[in-house]
């Protein structure tokens, strides 16, 4: 697929919290992918197993943004969905749209917005993430957050183009 094809297909239906240049951060990350999955199909895959570490970081994140009166989230659960609907909870994310090419996760609180977004288009698998902050401590909770959110994105991404190929190859 030529770039300029590929750029269209990853970027297709994103959806992020507010224009570009009001957001506080914003990554989106890209992989194509041996054979077409839903958002959902991709999630489930990339969250089955926790990435090493990720549930010790969720407990500190827990610990310590409960000093300042955010609700604990716990991290991911690992109980794979047949299917979700707007409205529903996928983990401590609030499902705003749900189709088989666009999944939108939603955060919310005083602190700060979070949307994450999962696009699956002519087998491009793409997650972007938009960060607005509302306050000092949102601001200040980014600060580890954004590297490691990047890192976590590009992990989560290789582990579910593995599994797929795994699976490709009739290694189910």
């Amino acid at each position: 697929m030529p770039p300029n094809s590929l750029a269209r297909a990853a970027t297709a239906r994103i959806q992020v919290l507010a224009p570009v240049d009001k957001l506080d951060f914003l990554d989106t990350q890209s992989a194509v992918l041996p054979v077409q999955v839903t958002p959902l199909e991709a999630w489930n895959i990339m969250h089955a197993t926790p990435l090493p570490g990720l549930k010790l970081a969720f407990r500190l994140r827990d610990a310590v943004s409960a000093l300042f009166g955010v609700k604990r989230i716990g991290g991911f659960s690992g109980r794979g969905r047949l299917n979700v609907e707007a409205g529903e909870k996928l983990d401590f994310f609030l499902v705003e749209a749900v189709s088989d090419d666009v999944l939108t996760l939603t955060v919310r609180d005083r602190h700060l917005d979070v949307m994450t977004c999962v696009t699956s288009n002519s087998g491009v698998l793409s997650i972007t993430s938009s960060v607005k902050t509302h306050n000092l401590f949102g601001r200040i909770y980014m600060l580890p957050v954004r590297p490691a959110h990047k890192l976590i994105v590009a992990l989560s991404l290789k582990r579910l183009q593995k599994e797929l190929q795994r699976r490709r190859a009739g290694g189910r």
